[in-house]
């Protein structure tokens, strides 16, 4: 029995053989190949190109694309265990592997005309290229409708000026999935997608962000300037930018809520480790009272997230086969594991002491990691409106 066949009874908590494999698949590989450099890696803020190679030949590039498209052709509940394993070693090489699972792939398997799949989504899935995700602006965040990038039709195809800013993987990206104006008087509604090779005249990459956390994973602005765009290189029609925008976010939500998961259990192992052993007044800190009711939340809002993620998980296979949108589900789940993982990390460093304040336990990036997994793919804030328009049934 799989995942899938299970929705219509409610959320199952068994684990195929097919899931229990994948899961202990990236443990393996994050605790013997990534655990090793990650340290190095935060540090320097270089690109871990051999480590992420390695995931691409593991399949974990492109879990839910289908093998004729250069995938492992495994489900959601699938992605989302591996993206927990790996971000629990390390949340930089957990956004890599989102951005290109959950924004890139999963656009163009959903949205994607068959050349273009044949043509980008075979070696973006099997981790052959790497691909990004571009809709942010430097004036244009939450606010879509804002921006001041353009696409203008000229012969067969389009020319495209602007900058994007805060594109993660986008020093290192083949393809990036591209988001701007042909309408601009239009609003939301004028913004149409585009595929972007990155080895075309007139693309270049800007300043390459000095970033609090997730150092690993490559983020600059990047710049077009007379990009010429051929028309075979829209995604979808013009003025549908938006709609595929927020459908791929859906997907997305759901892999940074398993990359939140995965830095929550980092720092309530660390803390629960740590409580055992330091001693304080004559006893192990554990022993406090105060300690204690710290790891008694965190392990609560663990589970209540991984509820939360397999509950979305699920939504996100009904859709497979009914269509139906899992914005709700993606944003509960986005949103309460993220400020779990926020919750953790602070209260991780706290039990440390000082020795959490310091570079030689990885307690203080669990930290820095966490926060970026409030504000990407959708803000807290912008979680709660989603929910909450869904709630009172406002458009």
């Amino acid at each position: 029995m799989t995942i899938a066949d299970t929705a219509s009874a409610g959320p199952s908590l068994t684990l195929t053989p097919e899931h229990e494999m994948i899961r202990q698949t990236a443990r393996d590989f994050a605790r013997n190949e990534i655990a090793p450099v990650a340290a190095h890696f935060d540090e320097t803020g270089d690109f871990p190109y051999e480590t992420i190679k390695m995931m691409g030949q593991l399949g974990l590039m492109g879990i839910e694309i289908p093998e004729a498209y250069g995938g492992a052709g495994l489900d959601t509940m699938a992605y989302v265990l591996a993206m927990e394993e790996i971000s629990k070693v390390d949340a930089a090489h957990g956004t890599v592997m989102s951005v290109n699972n959950s924004l890139v792939c999963h656009g163009l398997l959903k949205f994607g005309a068959e050349a273009q799949k044949r043509k980008y989504l075979v070696p973006v899935a099997s981790g052959e290229k790497i691909g990004a995700y571009s809709l942010t602006e430097p004036m244009s965040g939450s606010d879509a409708g804002n921006m001041r990038s353009r696409a203008v039709r000229s012969g067969d195809g389009y020319v495209i000026d602007g900058r994007k800013s805060w594109v993660t993987s986008a020093p290192v990206a083949d393809i990036i999935l591209l988001f701007t104006m042909t309408s601009p008087e239009k609003k939301h509604k004028g913004i149409t997608a585009f595929i972007v090779e990155t080895d075309r005249p007139g693309f270049s990459r800007g300043k390459k962000e000095p970033k609090l956390g997730i150092r690993a994973s490559a983020t600059s602005e990047i710049v077009f300037e007379n990009y010429c765009c051929p028309a075979e290189n829209r995604l979808g029609e013009e003025g549908e930018g938006f709609k595929i925008a927020m459908t791929v976010l859906d997907a997305g939500r759901i892999g940074i809520a398993a990359q939140a998961l995965g830095i929550a259990e980092a720092a309530y192992e660390a803390s629960v480790e740590y409580a055992k052993q330091r001693e304080a007044f004559g006893q192990k800190i554990g022993e406090f009272q105060g300690t204690g009711f710290k790891i008694a939340d965190m392990k609560t809002r663990i589970e209540a997230s991984r509820l939360l993620i397999y509950s979305a998980a699920l939504a996100k296979e009904r859709s497979k086969a009914t269509g139906e949108r899992y914005t709700l589900e993606s944003a509960i789940a986005k949103l309460y594991a993220s400020e779990t993982a926020m919750f953790c990390a602070h209260a991780a460093v706290q039990i440390h002491g000082g020795m959490g304040y310091s570079k030689e336990l990885p307690v203080e990036r669990y930290f820095r990691d966490a926060k970026i997994t409030e504000i990407y793919e959708g803000t807290s804030e912008i979680q709660r409106m989603v929910i909450a328009r869904s709630e009172l049934g406002l458009r």
